[in-house]
């Protein structure tokens, strides 16, 4: 009985544990700037770009992707949100707006176009870290 006992505690402990190290999905507002009551959204990891493979295909908003313009992809925020993109291993920084999905890739958190890959100097690495903050949300549509 008593190894019973235990085995439950620690089961119920194990279970919460989980629980406590489980983190809530990002909140994303609608229309507005981003910050504008004191909160702001910030990612840092791994930006690759992409190109000449999805040239000419339609994006995940329906728009056609052109490498030589300013775009990028992300997993989860809203598509139209407008983000800067900071390269950290150069400082320069860049404002793209999110007309995709992905990326596709185990650590990475932003695919930007061939040509903000460029401008933020990582064309020829093809990856570097990267900071990514929400610099205004998609206007609300409709209704």
């Amino acid at each position: 009985m008593p190894s019973r006992i235990i085995s439950l505690t620690a089961i119920l402990l194990a279970g919460w544990l989980v629980l406590l190290s489980c983190s809530p999905a990002p909140i994303y507002r609608q229309g507005g700037e981003a910050g504008t009551t004191g909160q702001r959204w910030v990612e840092t990891g791994m930006a690759s770009w992409y190109g000449s493979k999805f040239q000419g295909r339609p994006t995940a908003s329906g728009e056609i992707f052109d490498m030589n313009e300013i775009s990028a992809a992300h997993k989860t925020l809203p598509l139209g949100t407008r983000v800067r993109v900071t390269n950290l291993a150069n400082d320069r920084e860049l404002v793209l707006r999110i007309n995709d999905r992905g990326p596709f890739i185990k650590g990475r958190i932003i695919d930007c176009s061939r040509e903000a890959a460029r401008q933020l100097g990582f064309l020829q690495a093809g990856i570097t870290r990267v900071r990514v903050e929400v610099v205004s949300w998609p206007a609300a549509s409709g209704g």
